[in-house]
């Protein structure tokens, strides 16, 4: 198994949006220090739900504070930003960091971003393809040119370039389809289970298989895909649940309702209480044993063997540290089968830490 945390930057209500990011950063450090694989930070505007803007820049902080741990965006958003400007940076962040960064990237959704940012609902909802190949294009090659609908520019040399492979984020049969002929591996998110993971898998898989017959070669590199989920460990799992159920709605109802539609479409709404119950029953929340276990099923039932958990669920950045510790301490090595673990891992599961680009 890989295991990385999920950095959101949630805002809790009575919160500064500078402290949390200071304090998104220090995650990253302790994820390192308790022996986490990789960290990746989400991109969120004009919202409590998330207040980092700019998961690169964070990223680029982090880089400079920690040596080992693998970073990446978890996503940055293709549909409001040039996807040139964004392969420079994320080139940048690969030769800075001394080759530890992930590209993720996602549509994203029509949401008041694409307004302030000039971007427009017409690219989020027909440009996602075209803005990925371009992303692609200015990643690997030496010189990019573009002459398509949303994209019109004469050739220009790419400085600097990275052999980077990004990962796509995937909610839709759309999403899917577009990361399995592109080769490019799938972030799945935190509100779906198991099965419907194992659903996405299958149908990138056919999709894969389809486009290498079509083109008449072997579908390539191993694909590693990354599952998303909430993590949090206490001495019992009644324990973990109760302290999420009292403390995510306070962070979730504000921040849920800051997603704005750019056009007159309704703002998508959600039963706080009811999600809360959904994602502490279907992803790691609960005793050591139990995360490991729960953490393991994922991986057996939909063959994805690595991990992403938001860790901030509890609202208090110091119990969201003890939270990182405790993982480090008490989970990873029931996961990876480690001395004062509970043996190995059923399955073979456990292997050792693959980067998911190049």
């Amino acid at each position: 198994m890989r295991t990385g945390i999920f950095v959101v930057a949630a805002q809790f209500p009575g919160r500064e949006a500078g402290r949390v990011l200071a304090d998104a950063v220090e995650l990253v450090v302790a994820a390192e220090e308790a022996g986490f694989d990789d960290a990746w930070v989400a991109e969120h505007h004009f919202m409590s739900y998330g207040v980092c803007p700019s998961a690169t820049t964070l990223i680029a902080v982090a880089a400079g504070r920690t040596t080992r741990i693998g970073l990446g965006t978890a996503v940055s958003v293709l549909s409001t930003q040039h996807p040139v400007a964004l392969a420079e940076q994320a080139a940048m962040l690969h030769h800075l960091s001394g080759g530890r960064f992930t590209l993720g990237v996602g549509r994203g959704g029509p949401w008041v971003d694409l307004e302030v940012f000039g971007t427009g609902l017409e690219r989020y909802e027909r440009g996602f393809a075209e803005s990925l190949d371009l992303l692609l294009a200015a990643l690997s090659a030496e010189r990019v040119s573009a002459d398509g609908e949303f994209f019109r520019f004469r050739e220009v040399r790419t400085v600097p370039r990275a052999p980077l492979r990004p990962l796509v984020a995937c909610t839709s049969p759309a999403s899917v389809a577009l990361a399995a002929a592109r080769g490019l591996p799938m972030l799945l998110g935190l509100h779906v289970g198991d099965e419907e993971k194992a659903a996405a898998v299958a149908a990138y898989e056919e999709k894969a298989a389809a486009v290498a017959a079509y083109e008449e070669q072997a579908p390539g590199v191993a694909v590693r895909h990354v599952a998303a989920a909430v993590g949090h460990v206490a001495d019992s799992t009644a324990r973990a649940v109760r302290e999420l159920k009292e403390s995510m709605p306070r962070w979730l109802g504000p921040g849920l309702a800051g997603y704005q539609p750019v056009d007159g479409r309704p703002r998508p709404s959600r039963d706080v209480g009811a999600y809360v119950d959904l994602l502490t029953r279907i992803h790691p929340v609960g005793s050591p044993e139990h995360c490991a276990e729960s953490i393991l099923r994922t991986a057996d039932r939909t063959g994805i063997e690595h991990v992403i958990l938001l860790v901030e669920g509890i609202g208090e950045h110091r119990r969201t540290l003890e939270n990182v510790r405790r993982f480090g301490a008490e989970v990873l090595p029931l996961l990876r089968g480690e001395p004062g673990g509970a043996g190995s891992p059923p399955g073979g599961l456990s292997s050792p830490p693959a980067p998911v680009s190049g």
